[in-house]
């Protein structure tokens, strides 16, 4: 990564991108901390806790599946993958009108009552008693669980700066890791409330994770706050301080609602560029979440260890996802730390594809892990801070993550092949090398268009002072970084 990390991308590419603000002079550094601190409190552990709900069940049906729902359901064959498989679809093609839903409607209102859907529906699938209704269930739960993670990535948009956001959505996304450790802790005790009720073990994972989606949800509905503007925690001098910094960060671009700003995201190239490189990243990354119980077991330890042994490989991510996105923001990088990480996970792949022994594979499964799940939060801190205007970056967030996710579909159907999984572990070493080569593509092309931006207001005299005629033009306005 040390050889990425050169002045020339540091000083014209990413460190343009996310432009560290001057602190206010009307506030000392140590006040803007304190009030960026008090927005923490007041909006991460909610947020956290929503995408460990979340991804706790999404991938929950990989625990079912060694817990013994693949005996009982007779999934044979790719009738498992296919189940795995078909979350994705309504949850890549949701998600876009999820965000301009939650441009309209308060985030307050939107968010918990999407999770109350989804946790409904994870609930419910306690009672599945054939591959068929597994399907129709899992369909169901990727349509509900659509707009959350675009969604918050938005909606942390809205209260930080291009300077401090990857280090959120770091700890935000942390949960997912977390969420990959503590659903194999879940499982492992869950399992053996078999027979309790007249349900399996597998489906009492179900039932328990669903009802604690609904009942945080439903607390949500009273404590999650909308905006900077209306928020109650905040005195009116520190609304005030948000707000500027928030409207200064943004280069005056507009944050009205206008389907031309839909439009501009639809027909940026950029945005296609940085979904390849989400789309490299997420295949390792469910791959992980889909199928890390099933690797495990086939290294040679029973099912409850399996479980078990699942656990260390999200703790390192989850731990490996807070320092880099701690570092992305002090550094001002994204790219470098996306191929370094990237770097980090293929190595882990190289292990678990070569290695014949259960102890260096295992090895591997934890590099892998460590390595691909602090990029997807930087890659879409990446997106959030280089798309221009409230409603640009909102679509953008969302087409990134709705076809990025995608790759889910690839995830489910590439380990066919037990107990090496040759075919799988290749696949990702080629996607971790696609989410490498685009991100270099990306720092060169941002590069490219700051030099070309500057030199423009260079020869026309562009200041900040006439940051209102490039209001309507996103990022493509010679003022944006």
């Amino acid at each position: 990564m040390s050889s990425l990390h050169n002045d020339s991308i540091k000083s014209n590419s990413e460190k343009q991108i996310v432009l560290n603000l001057s602190p206010s002079p009307s506030l000392s550094p140590r006040d803007r901390a304190r009030i960026l601190r008090k927005i923490d409190w007041h909006l991460l552990p909610f947020v956290t806790v929503f995408y460990l709900l979340s991804f706790l069940d999404r991938a929950n049906v990989g625990n079912a599946k060694v817990a013994g729902m693949a005996t009982d359901l007779k999934l044979t064959g790719f009738k498992y993958n296919i189940a795995a498989a078909v979350f994705f679809i309504p949850y890549s093609f949701a998600e876009v009108p999820s965000n301009i839903a939650l441009k309209l409607f308060r985030p307050s209102r939107w968010i918990p009552s999407i999770m109350v859907v989804w946790g409904v529906v994870m609930t419910l699938m306690c009672l599945i008693r054939s591959y068929q209704s597994l399907v129709v269930a899992r369909a169901f739960l990727g349509f509900a669980e659509a707009g959350l993670v675009p969604g918050v990535n938005y909606y942390i948009c809205l209260w930080y700066p291009r300077s401090e956001r990857s280090k959120r959505i770091a700890i935000f996304f942390s949960s997912a890791s977390l969420a990959g450790a503590f659903g194999g802790l879940l499982a492992y005790g869950i399992e053996r409330m078999e027979g309790v009720g007249g349900l399996h073990g597998w489906q009492w994972i179900f039932c328990l994770e669903g009802i604690a989606t609904v009942l945080v949800a439903i607390l949500s509905f009273f404590y999650l706050h909308d905006y900077p503007e209306t928020a109650k925690f905040l005195t009116e001098s520190e609304r005030s301080y948000i707000v500027d910094v928030l409207k200064q960060d943004s280069n005056n671009l507009s944050s009205r609602f206008d389907t031309r700003f839909i439009w501009q995201a639809i027909k940026d190239y950029k945005i296609y560029v940085q979904i390849l490189i989400y789309l490299g990243l997420l295949v390792p990354g469910y791959a992980i979440a889909l199928f890390s119980p099933t690797i495990i077991n086939e290294l040679g330890y029973s099912a409850a260890n399996a479980q078990l042994l699942s656990v260390p490989p999200f703790a390192a991510g989850c731990i490996a996802t807070i320092i880099f996105g701690i570092y992305s923001d002090k550094h001002n990088l994204r790219g470098p730390y996306i191929i370094g990480g990237a770097l980090v996970s293929l190595v882990g792949y190289i292990l678990l594809y070569c290695s014949v022994r259960a102890g260096p594979s295992y090895v591997g499964a934890c590099l892998a892990a460590a390595g691909v799940y602090p990029t997807v939060a930087i890659a879409l801190a990446w997106v959030g801070s280089s798309a221009g205007g409230d409603l640009k970056r909102g679509v953008a967030l969302a087409m990134v993550i709705g076809l990025g996710n995608l790759g889910g579909i690839c995830s489910s159907f590439i380990y066919i092949d037990p107990p090496r999984f040759h075919i799988g572990h290749g696949t990702i070493m080629g996607f971790l090398s696609l989410a490498i080569i685009m991100s270099l593509f990306a720092m060169w092309d941002y590069n490219r268009l700051n030099k070309k931006k500057e030199a423009q207001c260079l020869a026309e005299n562009i200041g900040e002072d006439r940051g209102y005629e490039f209001e309507d033009m996103g990022d493509d306005s010679p003022l944006f970084r």
